[in-house]
């Protein structure tokens, strides 16, 4: 832990509400009603985070006259679609490394989807007059240790292969983007990020859906799957949904078809934001250029300034809990929050005194790959994706379009890439599974510490295309 003379971390949180900041807004709208009885319509998707609704917009895009149905267990934006840091990120390989370490002869192609993509939600926002705080800002990677240097002028390098122009800074140069003592070196990508208020990007895209038809049930939780002749039937609280065809979205949470679930694990992710900084403090960080920041450790931060000039700080700290275990009481960790604290403070000396108003947690659906994988059930009656692993703001919505590219029985480039073709390799069952995630995660650690060097288990790991990340 790194404390900063002078500095009491734990004061800085005693003020905090255990709430996540973005859906703590006075703006946040009512759910609509539950579904009761029975719905028929063409398509039917669970799940009303960022990937359930590209697919129940895009549907509706694709083809107007599709009767759509969309159900959400809890409100839209609830779980980690508005819990997240609102880094719109254009790779859809969780970074240019980890794409480059699995697809490297289609990675230029993905670059370039993803950019795409990335365009295209920002033309959606501009044409559903979504407010949402979108900001095309681009996105600080910052070295910390002397051995991330290193790995960070690489990796500039190889990124210009593949359609990209990040900008390699030196100290003063990343230093004169967001100040802080720690900093030695940086990279900057100008284009291949935006920020956004994602508890409003949700509802947005939900105020967007229903102008098109699609009808939202909230507050109803999908309980089985079942198939009635060539329907699909979803299960629910208090009645079910009959349809031609189901696209789960379902994230972190158990999904319908078992056979997919050890394939995804929910991880603990969390975040926290302070009061607003007056104009001296933000002064005394710069950051005139209001881009989002994230460090090179294998456990980093990410942050970020909000709309009224507070600072997000999360990440570092993802948990895991045997058994795959869900549970509201998991969204507040007072050790992570401190530990989080204690960091800020050591990354922005001069905010000596700032006190943070939320602290939060959520899970996010990690897989051994990092990034989304794709699959049909039932005949092709059943679409889904899963395992965004943290970076799914702008992936689902890519996401979606392979859904519902695999729904319609079409073959199309996206459908031919090998990420989309392939699966990642399932997690084994517990005890293994808590094991050898608890391993990993320390042998990441004690990487950070020992100039980037993996131990025998990381590259074992590595090997084997598993591993771990935050």
């Amino acid at each position: 832990m790194l404390r900063v003379v002078g500095t009491d971390p734990v004061r800085s949180l005693v003020d905090a509400e255990p709430v996540p900041f973005w859906l703590d807004d006075p703006a946040r709208p009512a759910p609509s009603a539950a579904l009761a009885g029975e719905e028929h319509c063409d398509l039917v998707v669970v799940g009303g985070g960022y990937c359930g609704l590209w697919t129940a917009l895009l549907a509706k895009e694709r083809d107007p006259g599709r009767d759509v149905v969309l159900i959400e267990a809890r409100e839209i934006g609830w779980a980690a679609s508005g819990r997240n840091g609102g880094f719109c990120s254009s790779s859809l390989t969780h970074g240019l490394g980890n794409g480059l370490a699995r697809w490297p002869d289609e990675l230029a192609e993905l670059q370039r989807l993803g950019r795409e993509n990335l365009d295209a939600i920002e033309d959606a926002l501009r044409r559903y007059g979504i407010d949402c705080g979108f900001e095309r800002t681009g996105e600080l990677h910052v070295a910390t240790r002397p051995h991330e240097v290193r790995e960070l002028r690489d990796l500039a390098e190889t990124a210009r292969h593949f359609g990209d122009a990040p900008e390699f800074l030196g100290t003063d140069e990343v230093r004169a983007e967001v100040a802080s003592p720690t900093y030695l070196a940086g990279v900057l990508d100008r284009r291949g990020t935006a920020l956004v208020d994602p508890a409003r990007l949700a509802w947005g895209l939900r105020d967007a859906c229903v102008r098109l038809g699609v009808r939202v049930f909230e507050r109803t939780a999908a309980t089985g799957l079942g198939a009635r002749g060539e329907a699909m039937v979803v299960r629910t609280g208090y009645g079910r949904v009959v349809a031609r065809r189901v696209a789960l979205a379902t994230n972190a949470f158990p999904s319908l078809v078992r056979r997919v679930r050890p394939y995804v694990v929910p991880v603990y992710d969390y975040a926290m934001v302070t009061e607003p900084l007056s104009p001296g403090r933000l002064a005394s960080v710069g950051w005139r250029n209001r881009r989002g920041v994230s460090d090179s450790a294998n456990r980093f931060h990410y942050y970020r300034l909000t709309a009224d000039d507070r600072i997000l700080w999360g990440g570092y700290d993802a948990v895991y809990h045997f058994g795959s275990r869900l549970s509201g009481d998991l969204d507040q960790r007072p050790g992570t929050f401190q530990v989080l604290a204690e960091n800020f403070f050591h990354t922005f000396p001069q905010l000596e005194g700032v006190r943070f108003t939320h602290t939060w947690g959520g899970a996010i659906d990690t897989c051994s790959r990092f990034t989304a994988f794709f699959g049909t059930a039932a005949r092709g009656r059943v679409g889904y994706a899963l395992g965004f692993t943290g970076l799914g703001v702008a992936a689902t919505r890519f996401a979606a379009q392979v859904i519902l590219d695999r729904l319609d029985g079409l073959d199309t480039p996206r459908t031919r890439l090998r990420m989309v073709r392939g699966k990642p390799v399932p997690f084994p069952p517990e005890p293994l599974r808590w094991a050898g995630i608890e391993l990993t995660r320390r042998s990441m650690a004690r990487a950070d510490l020992d100039g980037g060097r993996r131990n025998l288990w990381l590259r074992t790991m590595d090997a084997l295309g598993l591993g771990f990340d935050s």
